[in-house]
């Protein structure tokens, strides 16, 4: 992963027509039949696509650790499980486990991440070596004790005053509360008043279960989102993952507010806490809806092309419509919608953008016949399509290639074997 200035991509294909594209430092310069003239490094795009990159907008990338550790279980008992597990992880485990995260997200297109996972400084250090674009979030989770406020708040400055040392463009710092049933009112209005004083993202889980939508009506006498919303919580930049269990009032709320909603469909199917994602009506009201694999605990994998399959397929079946779900929206939701949410200018192929862009390799039986590019990656395809990796106008994979790729996997499962000796189940 070396710096360059200029990187010009020949022959590529982009919306049905051949052409060359060249990217000056980390932007997108020219797009033209054809480009003459000298660049620091010039990519043979031949029987390839371009594409944006994708963004995963809700993760836990160290939990890659934990893949197909705790199976065909609910949700809650599942959380009983993992919590105790991640109560074993160490700052190495972290590193590596998020070095894995980086290394799969790459491999299958990712360009972006959006994370929610504990020792923040591993998981930037892990992310920046690996070259990748990145938010990560100082995860609040006081288990609704109200005696570790205090304890809870300096530890919240305290990150975001050390993320001062690295944040940027490329590596930004947000804050999360878990979800309304596991953090204090107190606490979590605190939360979500920082971050709007302090221009940061806030983040946090949304109605992810019936259980968690039942539960707060019996406590509070709203739904989940109602309740976030009366304390405070939604009066900032706020990303809210699931959203699965909400009604029309609810929607109108969080389109009022700006939340931007992550659909993480694979991970709600595993662990059964519901498919019903009110995508149309979302859209409808002008809500941001972004795409997510959640975590591998859940997810099992961080492939987004698979992510868009299930979420079109699930639409298109509970409703009864195969219109429900375009492809053109789809393939948004994955890309521009995610980078708009952590106010990055990418996701989309034009002049002027940053250079967050993929390149797919079309010479594979899946792509032929190719009446429709979209159609064949969403349905047909998979990660492994993905050729050609360029974050922030650097190559991080060509010829699917990574650097580095062999001794990330190694030290990953040498973590895990580490990890498993601590386990008692």
């Amino acid at each position: 992963m070396k710096d360059m200035a200029t990187l010009l991509i020949k022959n590529i294909i982009l919306n049905g027509q051949k052409r060359d594209l060249l990217i000056d430092d980390n932007k997108i310069a020219k797009i033209d039949n054809a480009i003459s003239g000298d660049a620091d490094k010039v990519i043979d795009g031949k029987g390839k696509r371009v594409i944006p990159g994708f963004i995963n907008t809700h993760s836990h990338s160290a939990m890659t650790l934990t893949r197909g550790k705790y199976e065909d279980m609910s949700l809650q008992k599942w959380l009983d499980k993992i919590w105790n597990l991640e109560a074993k992880l160490d700052e190495e485990m972290i590193y590596w486990g998020t070095k894995l995260a980086a290394l799969e997200m790459i491999k299958s297109g990712t360009t972006a991440f959006v994370d929610q996972y504990w020792m923040i400084e591993q998981g930037v250090k892990a992310t920046k070596e690996m070259g990748i674009r990145s938010l990560h979030s100082e995860v609040v989770l006081d288990g609704l004790d109200e005696s570790t406020f205090e304890k809870n708040c300096a530890k919240v400055i305290e990150a975001h005053q050390k993320s001062k040392d690295w944040e940027n463009d490329f590596t930004q710092f947000s804050i999360t509360c878990h979800a309304a049933y596991t953090v204090t009112p107190k606490l979590f209005k605190w939360c979500a008043d920082y971050a709007r004083k302090n221009d940061l993202i806030f983040q946090f889980h949304l109605a992810e279960s019936r259980k968690e939508t039942q539960d707060s009506f019996n406590q509070y006498g709203l739904s989940p989102t109602q309740y976030i919303d009366s304390i405070g919580g939604m009066d900032c930049k706020a990303i809210a993952a699931h959203a699965v269990w909400v009604d029309d009032k609810d929607i109108d709320t969080l389109a009022k507010r700006g939340v931007t909603v992550v659909h993480n469909i694979n991970s709600n199917l595993k662990i059964s806490s519901g498919y019903k994602f009110k995508y149309n009506e979302f859209r409808n009201r002008g809500v941001n809806v972004a795409l997510g694999t959640d975590g591998c605990g859940t997810s099992n994998n961080l492939d987004m092309i698979e992510t868009m399959k299930t979420t079109a397929m699930l639409q298109k079946a509970w409703r009864e419509n195969p219109t429900s779900m375009p492809l053109n929206e789809l393939l948004d939701m994955a890309s521009i919608n995610g980078y708009n949410a952590i106010g990055v200018d990418a996701g989309k192929i034009e002049v002027g953008k940053i250079a967050d862009i993929i390149l797919i390799d079309t010479f594979s039986p899946v792509f032929v016949p190719n009446y429709n590019f979209e159609a064949n990656l969403v349905y047909a395809a998979n990660g492994s399509c993905v050729d050609t990796v360029i974050c922030n106008g650097r190559v991080l994979m060509e010829n699917r290639v990574v650097e580095g790729e062999r001794e990330i996997l190694e030290n990953a499962q040498y973590q895990v074997d580490r990890l498993s000796k601590l386990i008692n189940d």
